[in-house]
């Protein structure tokens, strides 16, 4: 199974990334964490990228807060899936991270989730791997059937009171 990548541009940016982390360490992908700054530390976001693929990566995920262009930077430097996960970091509240994340030139394509989505995030490249992977796929529709089951039975507890 490929792996995934989770970079962040900021070690501040780890609390929101931990349930990113976390749902893929659930679904048994391997993850490999970094903190790279697209404007700090750009040479190591483009020796990481470029070789991402070679080096058993299937998807990268990138989180980032105010000027937010570590998504896109990372989609700059490799052709694999990128996940942006726009951080809730300044006060427009994550507007800004979202937009720097979302509007990206033709040619260079970054997914998006909502503010501070990491977990959709985790569950968006649990699905790209899942294209290849039929055991992955299963745990996917387990889950939703969990969740289905759930709503359900909420539903069934309120429409019997």
């Amino acid at each position: 199974m490929k792996k995934v990548a989770v970079i962040m541009g900021s070690n501040s940016d780890l609390g929101v990334v931990e349930k990113c982390i976390n749902t893929l360490k659930d679904y048994g992908v391997e993850t490999e964490v970094h903190v790279y700054s697209a404007h700090r530390t750009p040479a190591q976001v483009q020796a990481f990228c470029s070789t991402a693929r070679e080096n058993g990566f299937g998807v990268i995920i990138a989180a980032a807060g105010k000027a937010a262009h570590l998504a896109g930077v990372c989609a700059s430097w490799t052709t694999l899936p990128v996940i942006g996960i726009p951080v809730k970091a300044s006060e427009l509240d994550g507007l800004d991270a979202l937009l720097a994340t979302v509007q990206m030139p033709s040619g260079i394509p970054v997914a998006t989730v909502a503010i501070n989505g990491a977990q959709n995030a985790a569950l968006l490249a649990v699905q790209i791997l899942a294209v290849e992977d039929a055991a992955l796929a299963e745990k996917l529709d387990a889950a939703r059937k969990t969740g289905a089951d759930k709503v359900l039975e909420a539903d069934r507890e309120i429409a019997g009171r």
